[in-house]
């Protein structure tokens, strides 16, 4: 049975990505690939629980060590003012993005400006997590799951093509064909979309320990070439290579003693769906 909030994402939604052409590197082809409603369904459902256990409470969190708060299925960051963290800022995107859908914002949301999270600190978010404005963001983000699923799956779409245009000019037929594997399964695509709204595109500068980047782009471009390994396996290996590498990196012990555990967990469900 299909979870209420994702109804808008089970219509015939169809993905649309972008890579690098194979005959000219200036070239964008724009790939479809089309998965049934009930393999859309279940990808939005895999973040929901990879970020939330399934738990609508955690829709609206803040995780220990961090300055920030996380929402929606995604965990989507939202930084208050004055704080200028090293990750890039998804959630003033993501309600842009609903917002453009049709979605309507709790009154409260929608006054904020400039667009800021309006707690200061973790301790600040729990003292009032019981008032009524947290509780109709959790609601509204309740409501909005199937659009934020669609969310992700555009952000990844937008994702790709600056991926591959990011990879050294001799490395850019290698990695979108890497891609183009991973984009002809369910799992492939679920560990794609995940990865990017996870760990990000690997692009920013500011997200890097000793030079060294934990996104996407790393993640494929560590990729094995062994012709014998099944592309989805070696993805998973990849990602937890560079996610341990980058608790290894990290200044912050939490990272390697709490963190990095859940990461690899994490890598573990890019599995294909059970099927029937």
């Amino acid at each position: 049975m299909l979870r209420p909030g994702y109804e808008p994402l089970v219509i015939g939604l169809t993905l649309m990505l972008f890579l690098v052409g194979c005959e000219r590197n200036d070239h964008l082809d724009q790939k479809e690939v089309e998965l049934a409603p009930g393999e859309l369904t279940w990808i939005g459902e895999q973040v929901f629980r990879n970020e939330c256990g399934s738990r609508e409470t955690c829709l609206v969190h803040w995780n220990e060590g961090e300055a920030f708060p996380s929402l929606g299925i995604g965990h989507f960051i939202w930084y208050p003012e004055g704080v200028e963290g090293p990750y890039v800022e998804s959630f003033p995107t993501m309600v842009k993005f609903l917002v453009q859908r049709g979605a309507s914002l709790p009154s409260w949301l929608e006054a904020i400006q400039p667009f800021d999270a309006p707690w200061s600190t973790r301790k600040d978010l729990i003292q009032t997590s019981n008032m009524a404005r947290v509780q109709e963001l959790r609601d509204f983000l309740v409501d909005t799951r199937g659009l934020q699923a669609e969310f992700l799956v555009n952000r990844a779409r937008q994702a790709l093509g600056r991926i591959v245009r990011a990879v050294p000019a001799d490395e850019q037929r290698v990695v979108s064909r890497r891609i183009e594997d991973l984009l002809r399964s369910p799992g492939g695509v679920y560990a794609l979309i995940d990865y990017v709204n996870f760990k990000g595109e690997g692009l920013a500068e500011t997200e890097r320990y000793n030079g060294q980047g934990w996104g996407l782009l790393q993640v494929l471009r560590e990729m094995s070439q062994q012709e014998e390994m099944a592309t989805l396996q070696a993805f998973r290996e990849a990602a937890a290579r560079v996610l341990t590498r980058r608790a290894d990196n990290a200044s912050n012990e939490i990272e390697k003693q709490r963190w990095l555990p859940g990461w690899l967990n994490r890598i573990d469900t890019y599995q294909e769906p059970d099927r029937p």
